[in-house]
């Protein structure tokens, strides 16, 4: 087969070659035609777009009957040899045939194959840009209709933008894509037809479907017209899917199989009553706070009430393949809906936190309460599983939680041995404008699939309001879609119209598969709308008048869904009627506990509580220090891996030999530099069972080339060894690992991380001290006020090395008056900070 290979690798350009001759000659068409959903131009006979000839030829490899007829003859002729403009030749002749008859049926056969080489261009441009032809708009006020005739869409006039062939936008006046075109390559209309060489006369001629679609089920050969209208189901309804950029053919085949597949979006009467039920409390949770504080900030879910099945729907199907942890960040919109009704935090302790009144029985100044977070263990009903949801708490700035989410899920996969992650999940929520415009989204999805810091793939959730706070999205983001940057580690992107809670089921449904199946990321957007202004006190009004005067118009989608289910007998009225007066009960006795409330109790938010460490009342359970001294026994024998090489045939860089000699003979004559004085505490706390994990950029062999705690084979590419991890027998693991080039990012990683256990010693080092400066925001909105805000327990150490080394001013300081106010609680009071710099330490030796 690698024989074969090497022939598709030399002859891939003759087969390109050919077909140009071929398929330009008379016309210019396949010169002209795009395959980018970017829009970015690129020939079809070139890049990308041919893959799709070595796909075919690769196919005839393995069997020559799974290609047309006319394709066998062309590869069995180039693959003997025969010049490139000569491989496709008339099929041996018996002596009969006239000349005049071998001509045309050779006409006829190069007709052939140009016509199903243009089917399987098209149905590749449907799966390139179909989701620019996705109905995403929950609004429709854009004009999109069928031409009956030919059952296809046809664009209509008062389009804002071209691609409203998509309704995306439930309101139809906005989308989730910028761009301002319809892609030149979908059958919008009748004369797209001759963009293909095809014509009105084609669409009832049978065409065979290449091995990379699945409309077909069971059926190898469909009628053109069959052919669009099964993709037109696939990739222009109420789902846009984006998977093409994946340079991974199984995974793309997975989606396609997903998506394509004919009636695959089935849902039993059984499901369709609990996606209503789940509706029926999302809204009416809504509803009843808007009730009770109708003046209160409450920063709603009303216009995208689907994120409470969505998120319902994911767990389910987690838990339905093992998983039964699930770590959840969001943002503040739809926080308390998600407490409420996906965690099912007490709803009298939800409401207890709208009374200004009651002031808290422990430690905590507390925050607002759509900043809050919460741990909780329950069954899941649809699995009858136990499984433990825990949504981290997080102040305004909106996707600072993600790197710290995802700290901790990985923590909870690396000390329950889990690591492959198919028992601890993350979702992370986003807000549309903040998921394409907050930097440290992009630094957490670089993390995704690094190996010190994956968690084998996390479920994004958009909500998508398209809209951030006032600002429209053309003024919001420069990409044609907010997800635009999940593109960076090839997740795969569902855009789905929020007011179709089925399409919003399926797609929940194959984005956990997804990520159970591969291991990575995935994104869904959920294009939808905000009822209300930015918050409730807000008028939106002021500043999209257009939008909002629809959206006053736009039915809610528990009606329309409640509708849908009534007409076709799914359930009755009055089961409807008993499931909404059911949850305003609930939701009424809550009500009435919570008045019974007279304190607060903080550490009820407590989204990641340290089992065994603390009191029944909250306390820690031992606050004496034991003694940390070690024997001088045992640091000479740390001192003594440490300055050798403990794996045998390992060849290291004639250099580490000299440092490796130096720290021998420190340990002889009993003295340390910063190097052998950080082998000694961290080797010690292993030997003790207790974890250590250092993380940040280069640290592996540290900044000042002092550290090396890895070891890299001269000879051998990737051999590495670790001496820490070969001190004891029965030690804890040390991990130490390089970073990507952030420290936003992999700071609340490591601070995610260390919330999870306090019997681990979880480090974070700048590269050089002044770097912090570009994690702020996660030392001054969660190391530094975070348990004040949320009781929230780390034991986190940030290493900031060099002070006034002679590295010039920009390396001259770590900035330690920083640390010094954020510590003072009292103005009259100023704390003292213990400054310990690496020269400082050599001087004292």
């Amino acid at each position: 087969m690698s024989h074969l290979r090497v022939i598709a690798g030399i002859f891939k350009p003759h087969t390109i070659q050919f077909l140009t001759k071929h398929a330009v000659a008379g016309r210019n068409y396949f010169e002209s035609r795009r395959f980018c959903s970017s829009g970015t131009a690129e020939p079809f006979l070139t890049g990308s777009s041919s893959n799709y000839l070595e796909e075919m030829y690769y196919a005839w490899l393995e069997n020559p009957k799974s290609v047309h007829k006319s394709w066998d003859v062309f590869f069995r002729n180039a693959n003997e040899g025969t010049p490139p403009g000569q491989a496709y030749q008339r099929p041996p002749s018996s002596s009969h045939f006239h000349s005049q008859g071998l001509a045309q049926a050779s006409a006829k056969a190069e007709k052939m194959v140009e016509d199903h080489l243009a089917v399987h261009s098209l149905i590749r441009a449907y799966q390139v840009s179909g989701h620019h032809a996705a109905e995403l708009d929950p609004l429709g006020i854009s004009k999109v209709f069928f031409d009956d005739s030919l059952s296809r869409l046809t664009v209509g006039h008062t389009n804002i933008r071209g691609h409203h062939v998509a309704q995306l936008d439930p309101l139809g006046i906005l989308d989730a894509d910028l761009d301002s075109f319809v892609p030149s390559d979908l059958i919008t209309t009748i004369d797209k037809l001759g963009f293909y060489g095809l014509c009105e006369a084609d669409l009832d001629k049978i065409f065979r479907l290449p091995t990379t679609t699945f409309i077909g089920g069971n059926e190898h050969a469909l009628p053109l017209r069959e052919i669009i209208r099964r993709l037109e189901n696939s990739y222009c309804g109420h789902i846009g899917v984006e998977f093409m950029f994946i340079n991974n053919v199984e995974q793309c085949q997975w989606i396609r199989q997903k998506f394509e597949t004919p009636e695959i979006m089935k849902f039993t009467n059984e499901e369709k009553r609990t996606l209503l039920a789940r509706l029926v409390r999302s809204t009416r949770f809504e509803d009843f706070l808007a009730r009770k504080w109708s003046s209160e900030k409450r920063f709603g879910l009303e216009g995208c009430e689907v994120l409470i099945p969505a998120l319902k729907t994911v767990i389910d199907k987690g838990s339905e393949m093992g998983i039964d942890s699930v770590i959840m960040g969001m943002p503040h919109r739809g926080r308390l809906n998600v407490l409420a009704n996906v965690v099912r935090k007490d709803l009298d302790q939800i409401f207890c936190q709208f009374d200004p009144k009651m002031e808290a029985a422990d430690e905590g100044s507390g925050d607002v309460k759509y900043h809050l977070g919460t741990y909780h263990e329950r069954i899941n009903r649809v699995t009858n599983k136990k499984i433990t949801l825990s949504l981290m708490a997080n102040p305004s700035h909106l996707e600072a939680v993600d790197p710290v989410v995802q700290g901790k899920a990985k923590a909870e996969q690396f000390y329950r041995g889990d690591s492959a992650g198919k028992k601890v999940m993350s979702i992370l929520i986003h807000g549309d404008a903040a998921f394409a415009g907050q930097g440290v989204v992009y630094e957490t999805f670089h993390l995704s699939e690094l190996p010190s810091y994956t968690t084998n793939g996390t479920i994004h959730v958009v909500v998508n309001n398209q809209i951030g706070f006032t600002t429209d999205p053309r003024m919001a983001r420069s990409s044609p879609y907010t997800t635009d940057v999940a593109r960076v580690v090839n997740a795969p992107i569902f855009h789905v119209n929020a007011d179709d809670p089925e399409a919003v089921m399926y797609v929940c449904n194959v984005a956990a598969e997804w990520r159970n199946t591969f291991s990575k990321d995935v994104v869904v957007d959920l294009v939808s709308y905000r009822r209300f202004g930015h918050n409730e006190m807000d008028e939106p009004m002021f500043t999209q008048p257009l939008m909002y005067k629809q959206i006053h118009k736009q039915v809610h989608v528990l009606k329309k869904y409640s509708d849908k289910l009534l007409a076709d007998g799914t359930v009755t009225l009055q089961e409807f009627e008993e499931e909404i007066s059911k949850y305003d009960r609930i939701c009424e006795e809550a009500y009435t506990r919570s008045k019974d409330e007279t304190i607060l109790h903080n550490r009820h938010w407590l989204d990641s509580p340290w089992p065994g460490f603390f009191s029944p009342d909250g306390e820690p359970k031992m606050m004496s220090c034991p003694p940390t001294g070690i024997s001088e026994d045992v640091l000479q024998h740390i001192g003594n891996v440490v300055s050798s090489v403990p794996v045998e045939d390992f060849t290291i860089h004639g250099g580490l030999s000299r440092i490796l000699k130096g720290r021998a003979n420190m340990i002889k004559n009993r003295t340390v530099d910063w190097a052998l004085a950080e082998y000694m505490p961290f080797s010690s706390l292993l030997k003790e069972g207790i974890h250590v994990r250092l993380s940040g950029q280069d640290v592996e062999r540290g900044t000042f080339s002092h550290r090396h705690h890895v070891l890299h084979d001269q000879d051998i590419d990737r051999r590495t060894c670790v001496p820490m991890n070969h001190l004891w027998e029965n030690q804890a693991p040390y991990t130490v690992c390089n970073s990507s080039l952030s420290e936003y990012g992999v700071l609340g990683f490591e601070l995610g991380f260390a919330m999870v256990s306090p019997n681990a010693l979880v480090c974070w080092e700048a590269q050089f001290g002044d770097f912090h400066n570009t994690a702020q925001c996660i030392i001054d909105q969660f190391i530094s006020s975070g348990q004040a805000k949320w009781v929230r327990h780390n034991g986190l150490v940030l290493l900031l090395p060099h002070g006034m080394e002679g590295m010039g001013p920009e390396h001259s300081s770590a900035r330690p008056e920083r640390f010094l106010q954020m510590s003072n609680d009292d103005s009259d009071a100023y704390p003292g900070l213990k400054v310990i710099t690496w020269n400082t330490l050599n001087k004292q030796q």
